[in-house]
């Protein structure tokens, strides 16, 4: 690979300022601390600055590559087909329209890819990190409930119209949860929440009581969003997490654990039918046009659809400040939209077909050798919460977001380097 010839040079060429450095013999140690400052500061922070330190992180990184003996670049067939994703970005940006715009919009494109790489690099050599990465984000969102329950009893109000009251009762009008991610908005919250609930599936076990406590409340927290998205998505996490403790479980326990499975599921739905204001909002989901919110999204479907057909083979060039001005010539009068409302849809029409067929494919093939490696409890975490992500994508944009980018490209990193290894 020509890319490892280049480092090899520069590797040799930097050797004796290597052995003389301090820091650059300790430089994942900094790796690490920027990392863990994304992940923490993902919770309060503008995305500016997060931005900042996974840029730092990156750029550690890059020093790393070219002065540490022995680091070079291994590409996996899931690698290939990302990288494929991102020269179609490259060629979509080249020619947009708006290129200034879209190049904005590339630029966040490549910090999260060059966070990623980082990742993958950093655990190659600190692979007993990733529990505390785990921990890291469990931590986030035993924070980030507290939030929510004292939002939730204090019944803040809305800052924006965040739900469909016109046709309710007072008394099915839910309190929306926000918690403190920037920008506040129960949607990118439950999101955020979906991502990171598997977290507590793998923390050590001593922290057993933490990670069932934690697991319970981060699901309540997420209902209590009225976040329809992540309902939809928490609801595909638990099947999954739910039918792989089965094929785990001695045939002695099966039984009883679908007994209880059963108990469980029995229970929440009695909850959803006793309490209207979940009751209304669950049911909205099925309500198709006959919900504002529902059917400002077919609205925003269809406008996307026209601007695909218009420009399917490169897209419009990435970035939201591109898509705003672009919408604008195909939006319905009204119907003014920040984004598709659909991550693939999103990609498609930002980078054309070819973009998003390859991502699609990077996705199969990331899964499809996660499933094989299922007996690592970490894989399994993160697993999980790509899928979850990935269904909520179905229905909203909040992908995009950096609090949820990050954690994304984090789970996947972690799926890119788990090689059997077990958690403690």
């Amino acid at each position: 690979m020509f890319l490892n010839i280049v480092l090899n040079y520069l590797q040799s060429f930097f050797k004796p300022l290597y052995e003389k450095s301090f820091f650059l013999k300790t430089i994942d140690w900094f790796i690490g601390l920027s990392i863990f400052l994304v992940i923490f500061t993902s919770t309060v922070a503008q995305s500016d600055f997060i931005g900042y330190f996974a840029i730092f992180a990156i750029f550690l990184t890059f020093i790393k590559l070219v002065t540490k003996t022995g680091e070079k670049f291994e590409i996996t067939l899931a690698d290939k087909f990302l990288l494929v994703y991102f020269i179609f970005v490259i060629i979509s940006v080249a020619g947009s329209s708006l290129f200034y715009l879209s190049l904005k919009g590339f630029f966040k494109t490549l910090t999260y890819l060059g966070f990623y790489v980082s990742l993958i690099h950093y655990f190659k050599d600190n692979r007993d990190k990733i529990k505390y990465v785990f921990i890291a984000y469990a931590l986030c969102l035993s924070y980030e409930c507290i939030v929510a329950f004292l939002q939730n009893f204090s019944a803040v109000d809305e800052i924006s119209g965040w739900q469909d009251t016109s046709r309710l009762n007072p008394e099915e009008v839910m309190t929306r949860v926000y918690g403190t991610l920037k920008p506040y908005n129960p949607n990118l919250f439950g999101g955020y929440l979906l991502a990171l609930l598997p977290s507590f599936v793998a923390l050590p076990k001593k922290f057993r009581l933490w990670s069932i406590v934690g697991f319970i409340c981060t699901i309540v927290a997420i209902i209590m969003t009225a976040c329809r998205g992540s309902y939809i998505g928490l609801f595909f996490e638990l099947i999954i997490l739910g039918f792989v403790t089965y094929k785990k479980l001695k045939p002695a326990y099966k039984k009883a654990f679908l007994t209880f499975s059963a108990l469980i599921c029995a229970v929440l739905i009695s909850i959803v039918l006793s309490i209207s204001a979940l009751r209304s909002r669950i049911f909205s989901i099925f309500a198709m046009r006959g919900d504002s919110s529902n059917s400002f999204r077919f609205n925003v479907y269809h406008s996307c659809l026209d601007m695909f057909k218009d420009n399917w083979l490169l897209g419009i060039g990435v970035g939201n400040q591109n898509f705003r001005e672009i919408y604008g010539l195909y939006m319905k009068t009204g119907f003014d939209a920040l984004s598709a409302y659909n991550i693939y849809l999103e990609m498609a029409v930002e980078s054309g077909i070819f973009a998003l067929i390859t991502f699609v494919c990077f996705l199969i093939v990331l899964i499809k050798n996660a499933i094989k490696n299922l007996n690592s409890i970490y894989v399994l975490a993160a697993l999980v919460s790509i899928i979850g992500i990935l269904v909520h994508g179905i229905v909203d944009t909040v992908f995009f977001r950096p609090q949820i980018q990050f954690a994304f490209w984090t789970m996947v990193a972690i799926l890119r380097s788990e090689n059997g290894l077990r958690a403690d």
